[in-house]
């Protein structure tokens, strides 16, 4: 740092009373922001059935902090409010902001004097040699702390209490720059805590749509199962009275076999999810909830809130806390740089000495002293202004960071308003799928009735259409899904939070 600057710094320390060092300013959100290319549509694609509602996104309306009872669930919201309670990761995100916070309360006692008080008691033989010139003298009492005689030794007690008052002024701004640089910990910290209950939440209905999919899913298996068994039974009965060939009975029995291999994964998958919902209300695997989930009971939400796409930056948890971590590493800057400027200390002394305690302050007893000391690093081997330069290179990665969190947060609005429109058509089409199968099961059936046809041709249909059953609950599980991550993508809504309307806060 140039002569020049440092006395420009002590001008504008003395007189203004100002901190050394770069003034955090807010980023604006990316100018012309937006989160598609093309237009969205004004509703989504409708399809018959649960989930199948047409969807409008409604711009500029705000998201309800209780976003999750837009499913009307009462299961998920009952969860959800438990979670909050008594999950470990909300008690530890809590703790962490508390921890911050005192870090802050702890720099800014650095603002204040330091006091301290000291007593010392010391009994103390003086060699012959020395006793004459080091003894104490006369006290306050009259008592007189002296050798008897030539080269005599001198045994005494003495007594010494005082009280030190030390300040270091911040000139220069260093503590205040150090205590914004702990607030904006603290602040991240806060952010970070936002950002689990949104999480908490999600998960938690994320899980329940998994288990209702899940259920859905395994009742379809089970049918195909069935009707296969059904098949291959008929077919051996066939085979055994030369009316159906080997290779027809085999290759029945693989389809049997394919069927009851898919069984497993989703029983495991049904099972584990029900182990994530115990753990995310606090429970053990072997304490169960009560609360279950079907397709039939969630609600698909039909208008989605869309905030402006200048909202995102002041609502997104993520993009809050690399803001305060950006603010964080500027107010290290500024503390680099009066760490290389003059250091004032003030420290006052008073007390008293005496060979007795009750004349420690009585007359002959008392002392005092005021020092003003001025310290300028000259030379520190180059610490100081690499640890400037260190602390200007944090800023510059935090700076990348924030830009980065930036963009990836409109990616995932993005990502998840495409997700709404085109898991609407997909939903669409597996409906018709499953409606085409459904009627050629049917006429399938129609002409088993009637004679015209065969059971294996009739079981076959019934195969055929439990399968794109499976196909269209997963497309209906995943606009629900979609729902729940937009919601998320917007930041969860903690901003219209009423004080005390989460519990465990």
């Amino acid at each position: 740092m140039t002569l020049w600057l440092r006395l420009s710094a002590l001008v504008c320390a003395i007189l203004a009373g100002c901190a050394v060092g770069p003034n955090f300013h807010r980023p604006r959100a990316p100018k012309d922001a937006g989160y598609t290319v093309a237009p969205l549509p004004d509703k989504t694609t409708s399809t018959p059935g649960p989930s199948g509602d047409a969807q409008q996104f409604i711009m500029g309306r705000e998201v309800d902090y209780r976003w999750w009872e837009a499913f009307g669930s009462p299961g998920i919201n009952s969860l959800v409010e438990r979670a909050f309670r008594v999950n470990p990761t909300v008690r530890a995100a809590q703790a962490a902001l508390r921890q911050a916070q005192e870090m802050v309360y702890a720099q800014q006692g650095y603002f204040w004097p330091s006091v301290g008080a000291d007593y010392n008691f010391e009994r103390q033989k003086l060699p012959g040699n020395t006793a004459t010139t080091a003894a104490p003298g006369v006290q306050g009492s009259g008592q007189v702390l002296a050798p008897s005689g030539p080269a005599q030794p001198l045994i005494y007690n003495f007594q010494t209490a005082q009280l030190t008052v030390g300040f270091v002024p911040d000139v220069f701004g260093e503590n205040r720059r150090k205590v914004e640089s702990l607030d904006a910990q603290a602040q991240n910290q806060r952010f970070e805590l936002e950002a689990t209950y949104i999480s908490l939440a999600s998960n938690v209905v994320a899980a329940a749509i998994q288990e209702a999919s899940t259920r859905a899913q395994l009742q379809a298996t089970r049918q195909i199962i069935a009707h296969n068994e059904t098949s291959v039974a008929i077919l051996h009965d066939k085979y055994e009275h030369g009316y159906a060939s080997a290779v027809e009975l085999a290759t029945q029995e693989l389809q049997l076999a394919q069927a009851k291999s898919q069984l497993p994964p989703l029983q495991k998958q049904f099972e584990q999810n029900r182990d994530l919902i115990r753990e995310l209300v606090g429970n053990l695997p072997d304490e169960d909830v009560s609360e279950t989930f079907e397709l039939t009971s969630l609600k698909l939400p039909t208008e989605l809130p869309l905030s402006l796409p200048s909202k995102i930056i002041e609502q997104r948890p993520d993009i809050r806390a690399a803001e305060e971590s950006m603010r964080s590493a500027n107010a290290n800057v500024g503390a680099a740089i009066a760490a290389m400027l003059p250091q004032f200390t003030i420290t006052a002394t008073a007390g008293g000495t005496a060979s007795q305690f009750s004349r420690l302050f009585a007359k002959g007893g008392p002392f005092w002293s005021v020092i003003g000391d001025a310290s300028q690093p000259i030379f520190e081997g180059g610490t100081l202004w690499h640890t400037k330069k260190a602390a200007d290179q944090a800023l510059e990665q935090a700076a990348a960071q924030y830009q980065s969190t930036v963009l990836q947060a409109y990616q995932n609005v993005a990502d998840t308003l495409h997700a709404v429109v085109t898991d609407a058509d997909a939903l669409a089409a597996a409906a018709e799928a499953e409606r085409a199968a459904k009627t050629a099961m049917d006429l399938a059936q129609k002409r088993l009735d009637n004679g015209y046809g065969d059971y294996l041709t009739e079981l076959a249909a019934a195969i055929v259409y439990q399968q794109a059953v499976l196909t269209e609950v997963q497309a209906r599980a995943t606009r629900l899904g979609d729902s729940a991550a937009l919601y998320q993508a917007l930041g969860g809504g903690w901003w219209n939070r009423t004080n005390g309307a989460l519990a465990g806060r």
